[in-house]
């Protein structure tokens, strides 16, 4: 009686104990902590170098159709292929010559930390065996799934292995929109939740079944069906399934076109993506990966020849790290399952290169400097000093190397190659140390020499001159800031260059009138950094008109007609004239060769200064009051450019011009101002004559 009452006692204790755990169902990972988000992406940023992995029925017809060698993974789309005809390449795909087990050696000795793979492209066939579709692996002769062996041999060799899956699906009944050129597909019946769910299902499929999963990579989230309230709904539904799972932004809409990085506003999202580009500079407390083609093609394209040489791979990957990011490259492999010899030979390259200076990449941070004429830099910290990776891709001729604008007391300067860490000469020219190369050989890609500093890295940066624009109405607040230990901040409004005795910065400056600001850094008394200006504008608000009676919406014109670049609207003929609510592409006839141009009146509620932006897949542009403001014309994927204009409250004129080409196809019209949150233009602001 008593181990019976010792039973109930409990089991009572555990249902209290379960009912005071929150649902984990109902957390939401968007309000994540920075340091709980720091935790999770550690192995990410540390690992800095992974591979990615384009495969599927595309790689069947290898890039060619009907003669047309460009083709690739967009095959089904940019060749036009009815579903059944492509369809038939299931019966095709047979990677007889798939050995997981290779790959992930290959991945591991060219000193990548994580695969990245496929799990379904845009055409929405699976790489594995999901039960809820039968458009995958286990209905091609090879019936076997794919993923399972490589992400077991990821995991026993100590690699990460993460999934690619596409949001967008081709294939699949209910997603929407259709292609343009789709005319044998009906949307009737089609329900977009229901594909949601199914996307979910798969995605559960994916999280559960296969072990530790590093990263969940989305893509396809541009058409307009796919929104901001389901990419959070969908990373908080993956989170919730592995709270430990990293996701990349384009499981939400920020992403600013093949730039990559995530707009300003409240979007889902871990890391940013450029996409075959890296960025210019350094984004500081931002993490983001490149993800790059070792040729022209993310899936495999028998005919496509133009490699890029393992210098050029080597040095990408050096210049991707020291800006603080990651280095993902792809490979597109054959439908038998083979790494085309081109990659192979490029992966033991980069391996040789890896296998002696890889510690000058794994667990870095950005470079200190904003540019070394010699080469790149990556940093990491050593207990109260700091060890500079000094990559050298121009090698000096008087075979010293100078480091200019740099403060700290050199420790010790060696070269990374060098077992015996011989200890090479160093000197101090003013600002600058100087290191003796000596006579030993060197890596003609890259060599790394290593110099210990004594501290943090105390470089020559001038202070940072922040403001919310140049130019301004009434008065404007600017602040100055430096990153840098024990300096005083002074500046000049005059144009002059700081001295000892000019104004120290102690609070936001406010200025009144046309300005040039001039700052630079000082200790003790002595300049310790170069100056920078910058120039402010006050400036007359563009004055309102009278437009008349007026009502909701704008007036758009729509065209076809294939144009590398916006038309002269004046000298064509539109197919239809309609009002519209808001600026969009919603209203096209197919999803290539066509075009808008967009005219009304917006109502600006107070005199501002408004930054205005387009994003579009193809080009756009943007005029206020008859003058163009934003310039986003030519043939690109989606990209935003901005414009800066001071307008007076009342109603200007606004007029958008948008083409598209070919392939993906959006159009995003924003606005921004003080007190006025990046996003699209209300629709209560926005009229047109009646």
């Amino acid at each position: 009686m008593k181990k019976i009452t010792w039973l109930i006692f409990l089991f009572i204790v555990s249902l209290l104990i379960s009912s005071c755990k929150e649902d984990p169902k109902k957390i939401n990972y968007l309000n994540e902590s920075a340091s709980e988000s720091e935790q999770r992406m550690a192995w990410w940023n540390e690992a800095r170098f992974g591979m990615f992995i384009h495969w599927g029925l595309y790689s069947v017809p290898a890039g060619e159709w009907n003669g047309e060698t460009n083709h690739a993974e967009w095959i089904r789309t940019t060749a036009q292929i009815p579903l059944e005809t492509y369809d038939q390449f299931v019966n095709e795909f047979n990677p007889v010559n798939y050995k997981p087990e290779e790959w992930v050696n290959m991945a591991k000795n060219a000193g990548m930390k994580y695969i990245v793979i496929t799990s379904k492209h845009h055409d929405g066939f699976c790489l594995f065996d999901s039960k809820y579709t039968d458009f995958d692996i286990m209905s091609t002769p090879y019936g076997k799934d794919l993923l399972k062996p490589l992400a077991d041999a990821a995991h026993r060799e100590g690699l990460k292995i993460c999934w690619y899956h596409s949001i967008m699906d081709w294939h699949h009944p209910d997603y929407l929109p259709r292609r343009g050129w789709e005319t044998d597909r009906s949307t009737e019946g089609a329900d977009y939740d229901r594909y949601i769910a199914y996307m979910k299902n798969q995605l559960k499929e994916l999280v559960e079944n296969y072990g530790d999963i590093g990263v969940l990579w989305f893509d396809g989230e541009w058409e307009g069906t796919w929104s901001n309230e389901y990419g959070k709904d969908l990373y908080n539904y993956v989170r919730n399934l592995e709270p430990t799972i990293i996701i990349n932004n384009r499981v939400d809409v920020g992403r600013s076109g093949m730039e990559g990085m995530t707009r300003s506003g409240e979007y889902a999202g871990d890391f940013g993506t450029p996409e075959q580009e890296i960025p210019a500079t350094g984004l500081p407390g931002i993490y983001w990966e490149t993800c790059m083609t070792m040729n022209d093609h993310w899936g495999y394209n028998k005919n496509d020849a133009n490699w890029k040489s393992t210098e050029d791979l080597i040095r990408k990957l050096v210049d991707i790290a020291s800006k603080g990011g990651n280095f993902l490259l792809n490979i597109g492999p054959k439908a038998n399952g083979e790494f085309p010899q081109e990659s192979i030979e490029r992966l033991n390259a980069i391996g040789d290169w890896m296998h002696i200076y890889s510690k000058s990449i794994y667990e870095t941070h950005a470079s200190p400097f904003d540019n070394l004429e010699f080469g790149r830099c990556t940093q990491r910290a050593s207990e109260n000093n700091t060890i500079l990776y000094l990559h050298i891709f121009n090698w000096p001729e008087n075979n010293r190397l100078t480091i200019p604008g740099i403060y700290n007391e050199p420790i010790k300067a060696y070269y990374l190659s060098d077992q015996n860490m011989k200890t090479l000469a160093t000197s101090r020219n003013e600002d600058a140390i100087e290191i003796d190369l000596g006579n030993a050989d060197h890596n003609m890609i890259d060599e790394v020499l290593v110099l210990e500093i004594a501290g943090k890295p105390d470089i020559s940066t001038a202070p940072v001159i922040l403001a919310e624009h140049s130019i301004f109405i009434d008065s404007l607040e600017v602040k100055l800031e430096s990153g840098r230990e024990n300096v005083d901040i002074r500046f000049t409004t005059d144009g002059k260059i700081p001295d000892s005795q000019s104004t120290l910065y102690t609070n936001p400056i406010y200025i009144s009138g046309n300005t040039t600001l001039t700052t630079r850094c000082f200790r003790d008394g002595k300049a310790v950094s170069g100056s920078i200006s910058k120039g402010f504008s006050k400036v007359e608000p563009w004055p309102s008109v009278n437009p008349g009676d007026l009502q909701a919406g704008i007036l758009a014109a729509y065209y076809e007609g294939d144009w590398d670049s916006l038309p002269n609207f004046n000298e064509l003929i539109p197919m239809e004239e309609m009002i519209i609510p808001n600026f969009s592409v919603k209203q096209k006839k197919r999803d290539d060769y066509y075009a808008f141009h967009m005219l009304g009146w917006i109502n600006i509620t107070e005199d501002r200064v408004y930054t205005f932006h387009t994003e579009s897949d193809d080009g756009s542009n943007l005029f206020i009051d008859k003058t163009l403001v934003v310039d986003n014309d030519g043939l690109h994927g989606m990209e935003m450019k901005q414009g800066v204009v001071a307008l007076a409250k009342g109603y200007h004129q606004i007029e958008v011009n948008f083409f598209e080409k070919n392939g993906g196809d959006d159009l995003k019209v924003n606005i921004s101002g003080k007190n006025l949150d990046f996003g699209p233009i209300p629709e209560n602001l926005l009229f047109t004559k009646k």
